[in-house]
């Protein structure tokens, strides 16, 4: 129980604490005791974490310093800032999951922020906890095909299965073969604006 860090991260109360997924440590709301897993590596037990505060915030940690914060007002305009309050934030590492006071769920990227899925109000009141589904073998075969599944526990006694459909991407052999042709439509370019260029 050594303390590692300690660092002023909100203005008021916190919600709701996440860290990295390698880190192994996890805590709950107050008022409810911290649980944790010791890690091998002290310095790696805050490397990443992730705060939600009664400041109308989350942020996100490297150690003491602030990565990137994200705000109502500022993802969702002509909302009132004081309208919404994050209430709990989980970290998979890919991915970091919202609840809300107002029951709305939100999946974020979690280096950038930038939301890939949102349910205002889910469950239409306060959202207790959330939690990303392992990536086990149960787990896979939950996922079906979808990128990431996070269950929301509300004061609503219910608890509901997000899942963010997996993002389209070109395969790396399509992507080759563009480069591919690109190359090949330069040369035939360059041939004819300078005969005699080969």
């Amino acid at each position: 129980m050594k303390k590692t860090l300690e660092f002023k991260a909100h203005d008021g109360e916190i919600e709701d604490i996440a860290l990295g997924p390698d880190n192994k440590v996890s805590a709950g709301q107050p008022p409810g005791p911290a649980r944790a897993e010791p890690s091998s590596d002290t310095r790696a037990l805050a490397a990443q974490v992730v705060t939600a505060g009664r400041d109308f915030q989350c942020c996100v940690w490297q150690q003491d310093q602030l990565v990137t914060g994200l705000r109502w007002n500022e993802n969702l305009p002509g909302i009132p800032d004081r309208a919404y309050r994050y209430q709990a934030c989980r970290d998979s590492g890919t991915f970091l999951g919202l609840g809300t006071v107002t029951g709305s769920v939100a999946i974020h990227i979690a280096f950038s922020l930038q939301r890939l899925y949102y349910v205002k109000e889910a469950h239409g009141i306060v959202v207790t906890d959330v939690a990303f589904v392992p990536e086990s073998q149960g787990g896979r075969e939950l996922l079906a095909g979808n990128e990431a599944a996070l269950l929301s526990v509300a004061v609503d006694s219910r608890c509901k299965l997000h899942l963010l459909p997996s993002r389209r991407s070109l395969p790396v052999w399509l992507l080759l073969l563009l480069c591919a042709g690109l190359i090949v439509a330069a040369i035939v370019l360059l041939q004819l604006a300078f005969p005699g260029f080969l």
